[in-house]
């Protein structure tokens, strides 16, 4: 993992974001020693708010790089400029979501970060669940499991939801 994402991850997570996120979610991680804190594994996790990613970093308490949809990358005035700059900055990897071969260059990276001693996370649904439920996800996380040998933990977040009105 490039130097300037891990210090832009450490300086999000323990002075510009976390402790905003601390605050006013006041979450509470179940079984997070479930989450390796070294070596390469696949997180997949369900996504009921934008935060969720968020959220979970906070949990790994360690670095982890997701796929973000291409939107964030693709927005264009400052706003678009401002996304495209801090998605960069931390590593994400833009996704086309329409899976099959448009999500293949996507995967080569997820697979190139685990191979390097990272942990990748995936939210498999491919969005955030409009209503909580769970919804059929996609194989983006076994496939990079599998082509990498590392494991995936499976993680459930709950109660994120409550922010942004879904039941």
């Amino acid at each position: 993992m490039r130097f300037r994402t891990v210090v832009a991850y450490r300086l999000c997570r323990h002075v510009l974001i976390g402790p905003v996120l601390y605050l006013w979610g006041r979450p509470k991680f179940v079984g997070r020693d479930n989450l390796p804190r070294r070596g390469p594994f696949v997180v997949a996790a369900n996504h009921l708010a934008v935060l969720d990613s968020f959220y979970l970093v906070l949990a790994a308490r360690r670095p982890v790089i997701f796929f973000a949809k291409n939107e964030y990358f693709a927005r264009t005035g400052v706003v678009g400029r401002m996304q495209r700059w801090f998605f960069s900055l931390l590593g994400q990897i833009p996704v086309d979501r329409n899976g099959g071969a448009t999500a293949s260059a996507a995967l080569e990276q997820a697979i190139g970060i685990v191979q390097g001693g990272n942990a990748w996370g995936i939210h498999p649904e491919g969005t955030r669940s409009p209503d909580g439920r769970l919804y059929r996800g996609r194989t983006g996380a076994v496939r990079v499991a599998l082509a990498t040998g590392v494991p995936i933990v499976p993680v459930a977040i709950t109660g994120t939801s409550r922010h942004t009105g879904v039941p």
